[in-house]
């Protein structure tokens, strides 16, 4: 959940360039999507972004409504088939309708954590699963290294550093499950590694849709496109972990 002007604006920041979000983000391993799908195949998508969650669960069998509150993002992913309700979720009523699964990809730190779980419960059947996730990026430690400082010398004026921790979701995992409220079963956290082959220029163009980014001075942005090219590989594989916290409805 936003609790600053900048967190704010960081998170109204990523439908800036919609479309390069939608092209450039990485998406999330086969085994979580599967295990998701078995759950049923309602699915309400919390932040549904562009549609990369809801593509996959899609894919596999589920139908997807999403909510949105990005008028921008929410438009990419109608053009992909998608239903989306614009809304903060807090806001958003579930309207009677009920769901086998609650999921939110990358998105539910922009969620008040009480609120949100409430209203996830609202909308979930008895014994309906809960499921957050985030993709974390785990470069070796080499490339880290040159990584890192490349942020600290070309972009001061970014609010946190990529690389400055080596599990950057296991505080947000751990916040998320002491968010979570009594209407849910004690929280389980799943972990999933997999792995990305980049070629450097598709690295460089997903860089712009980290978190913050976008809201860099165009110079700032320049410089550090410039400096990751140089310690980049040509081609690389990026290890990743995808971190879940997921509960089902409590009785």
């Amino acid at each position: 959940m936003p609790t600053s002007p900048d967190h704010r604006r960081i998170a109204e920041s990523f439908g800036l360039d919609a479309e390069r979000y939608d092209r450039t983000r990485p998406r999330y391993p086969a085994a979580l999507i599967n295990r998701l799908a078995e759950s049923g195949r309602a699915v309400l998508d919390v932040g549904i972004g562009t549609g990369i969650v809801a593509a996959a669960l899609r894919d596999a069998g589920c139908d997807v409504l999403g909510v949105e509150p990005d008028p921008r993002m929410a438009e990419v992913a109608r053009r992909h088939g998608f239903t989306v309700e614009e809304s903060r979720f807090e806001e958003w009523e579930p309207a009677g309708r009920t769901f086998d699964t609650v999921v939110a990809g990358q998105t539910w730190h922009w969620v008040d954590p009480a609120a949100g779980s409430a209203n996830a419960a609202r909308a979930l059947r008895a014994g309906g699963r809960l499921a957050l996730f985030w993709n974390a990026f785990q470069p070796p430690p080499g490339l880290a290294a040159a990584v890192g400082e490349v942020y600290r010398r070309t972009a001061p004026s970014l609010p946190f550093n990529p690389m400055a921790v080596a599990d950057p979701y296991a505080t947000v995992a751990e916040k998320t499950v002491a968010g979570i409220g009594p209407e849910f079963a004690t929280p389980e956290v799943w972990r999933f590694a997999w792995e990305h082959e980049y070629t450097r220029e598709e690295w460089l163009d997903q860089v712009p849709t980290a978190g913050g980014h976008a809201l860099l001075p165009p110079a700032e942005l320049t410089a550090l496109l410039a400096g990751l090219g140089e310690v980049v590989a040509e081609r690389f594989t990026m290890p990743y972990t995808t971190v879940v916290v997921t509960t089902v409805t409590a009785g």
